[in-house]
């Protein structure tokens, strides 16, 4: 995101394009600037909206978001790459200035890196406007919106959902299967998710969090869970006298992507 006058920007880069989690990580750029302009030019991005009969129509996830924002949202026509030249420029000096010779090993060391590098960049005199990006930025804040508070778990920003909790005490979010303690079976539980951290809550108790996972189709399981699913089982089968079941799913080796998590 490039500021139009200051030229200021700041970045942070997402492993998806899915609508949730782009509007996570706007919300946390403007809350790094701690104000909103009051304008933002986007491009035809499929989570923003589109051009249909030769107008601009956005999608209610971005106009939900627009909204609660107080501002305008300006959507680039296709095929013109000019008219959103700021963030094509920064995107170029970024590929060629901070990416060679770096390596990351995850997305968090990656914004890690980032941010430091953002900081010495706009520091830099920048030619078009003769000047420092934080020479203007006083200038350029001052007239921005005042960013009004969205709680945690908004449905504007990130993911929200409910379901009631399967027997396999697993819920699926963005393609993941996530561990949920196993005495929530057969009660409706709230998912929520942002970039860093997946949570299910039953009637207002925390019953799983774990750390977001970026790769696909995998199940992250919490000993805990496993653990009292087995202990449930357990004192099921001695209550009915019946012999040991095979392990089930939240018995068996944990994934190597597992996560454990505070419940």
């Amino acid at each position: 995101m490039v500021s139009g006058y200051s030229r200021a920007m700041t970045a942070r880069m997402l492993p998806s394009r899915q609508a949730p989690d782009l509007l996570a990580g706007h919300w946390a750029l403007l809350g790094g600037w701690g104000r909103v302009p009051r304008a933002l030019v986007w491009d035809n991005e499929s989570a923003v909206g589109s051009w249909r009969g030769g107008r601009p129509q956005l999608t209610d996830a971005m106009n939900s978001f627009r909204g609660a924002l107080g501002i305008r949202i300006i959507q680039c026509k296709p095929g013109d790459p000019e008219a959103k030249g700021l963030v094509e420029r920064g995107n170029r000096y970024l590929e060629t200035s901070f990416l060679p010779g770096r390596r990351f090993s995850s997305p968090a060391d990656f914004n890690a890196q980032l941010g430091v590098w953002l900081a010495r960049a706009n520091t830099r005199r920048h030619r078009r406007i003769g000047c420092r990006p934080v020479d203007r930025w006083a200038a350029d804040h001052g007239h921005m919106l005042v960013l009004p508070p969205l709680a945690a778990g908004s449905a504007l920003i990130g993911w929200v959902h409910s379901v009631r909790l399967p027997r396999d005490h697993y819920v699926r979010l963005d393609a993941n299967d996530y561990s949920v303690h196993p005495s929530a079976v057969g009660r409706r539980v709230t998912v929520t998710a942002d970039l860093d951290q997946v949570l299910v809550s039953c009637d207002g108790r925390r019953v799983a969090r774990h750390r977001r996972c970026w790769a696909r189709h995998q199940t992250l399981t919490d000993p805990a869970h496993a653990a009292a699913a087995a202990a449930m089982r357990a004192a099921r089968t001695a209550q009915l006298g019946e012999p040991p079941r095979p392990g089930s799913r939240s018995s068996s080796a944990l994934c190597p992507t597992t996560t454990a998590s505070l419940v």
